[in-house]
């Protein structure tokens, strides 16, 4: 399943333990201030970890899942 939205949606998704893999991509270029994803947020307190990453020259690639 995929879930759109906004950090505060993802956040609440993570904090409420319903994702069990996130993978994001990060790409290097800055378009204004934006919002952190993990703000407020103690990833390893609610079970997840990265598991994977991979960085290309157009974008880092991070894998989190959560501990069963």
């Amino acid at each position: 399943m995929r879930i759109g939205g906004s950090v505060a949606t993802i956040q609440q998704y993570l904090r409420a333990r319903l994702i069990d893999e996130l993978h994001l991509a990060f790409r290097p270029i800055l378009m204004g201030s934006g919002e952190n994803l993990f703000a407020g947020v103690d990833l390893a307190e609610l079970g997840y970890r990265c598991t994977e990453h991979a960085s290309t020259e157009f974008a880092m690639h991070v894998v989190l899942k959560k501990d069963t």
